[in-house]
């Protein structure tokens, strides 16, 4: 029952943001009594909180799946650009990826989630030093954090847009790559 009040929280916050979340909407999306949920969540910051480390959990072993796969298929420079731009262009993840805007921002109204956001920038590095590795760059740790940051500044773009359309998040990633790249010397 937990699982899923803290699932039903999440639908809520991909479909409305944080302000979305009341205990009456919580308790009629995840088909339980009003009770049951202040039963196992004793406030709105405990399930909200909750909610979205149950996200970040999830979403971070499916990260670091993902970047130990590319980091050891070695793929080609075309490879990686295809497959970054179909995980960014999976518009089933769209509510997810709206869920996860909003626990960065509520992160930075919350000091109890800042970890959790942390965690999931740490995973989105781990696919991307794998991708830049795969490009070539060197140093590709220290560099992740930039093609992270444009990332999801396109998919903030993406999703405002109201577009399923990444083909300018493959060009951007080589395009960066290769910038990188050029400064090795």
């Amino acid at each position: 029952m937990r699982e899923r009040i803290l699932r039903a929280t999440m639908q809520l916050i991909a479909d409305g943001g944080i302000a979305a979340v009341t205990n009456r909407r919580v308790a009629a999306a995840a088909g339980v009594s009003p009770g049951s949920l202040t039963y196992h969540f004793t406030s709105q910051a405990e399930l909200l909180r909750e909610s979205l480390l149950l996200y970040v959990q999830e979403e971070t072993v499916r990260r670091e799946g993902i970047a130990r796969e590319l980091a050891r298929a070695c793929p080609s420079v075309g490879q990686v650009a295809q497959a970054v731009e179909q995980l960014a262009a999976s518009s089933a993840d769209i509510p997810q990826q709206i869920a996860e805007l909003e626990l960065h921002l509520q992160a930075a109204r919350d000091a109890e989630l800042r970890d959790a956001s942390r965690r999931c920038f740490q995973a989105h590095d781990k696919i991307a030093a794998a991708a830049l590795g795969a490009l070539g760059v060197a140093e590709s740790e220290r560099h992740a954090s930039k093609v992270v940051a444009l990332m999801t500044g396109l998919a903030i773009r993406r999703l405002a847009e109201g577009s399923d359309d990444a083909q300018g998040t493959s060009e951007a990633l080589l395009a960066l790559g290769r910038g990188l790249s050029d400064t090795r010397a």
